[in-house]
């Protein structure tokens, strides 16, 4: 799926209209994503899964709009872990840590509301969790 860069006007014209499953304005500092029904309807209509990496409110939002979406947490060992990984990069300043952290905190209050937590140890066996999770509830291509 493409990337659509839009002016706030144009954003904002189609959000008022619904033209997104989801979207949600990130840290509230004026930065509007979301996820446009126009992407995904298509291949849901013809029976295609679909994967969004998305934040816990467009979570909600597609839990409220799509009948039978599967929802899957993927959380750090533990919010000691998020930050030595972060710093470990190398890529953000401090400012840019902090704020993650305090998201990441935020997100882990409201991973109930997800049906599965996954724990993002290793990457592989994340994927295999994930893997089994959805054979386990018959959406396997298998």
């Amino acid at each position: 799926m493409d990337y659509y860069f839009l002016s706030s006007a144009e954003f904002e014209d189609r959000r008022i209209k619904g033209k997104f499953l989801e979207c949600v304005e990130v840290f509230s500092q004026g930065h509007w994503y979301g996820t446009l029904w126009s992407e995904v309807g298509p291949s849901l209509e013809a029976g295609f899964w679909v994967l969004l990496e998305i934040d816990v409110e467009g979570a909600k939002e597609v839990q409220e709009k799509v009948s039978g979406a599967v929802t899957i947490f993927i959380r750090p060992q533990s919010l000691k872990e998020l930050e030595r990984r972060l710093r470990s990069r190398g890529t953000e300043q401090e400012e840019a840590i902090q704020r993650r952290l305090s998201v990441a905190t935020h997100e882990l209050e409201l991973a109930d509301q997800y049906e599965t937590q996954v724990v993002n140890d290793t990457l592989a066996e994340a994927v295999d969790e994930i893997c089994q999770n959805l054979q386990d509830r018959g959406l396997s291509n298998d």
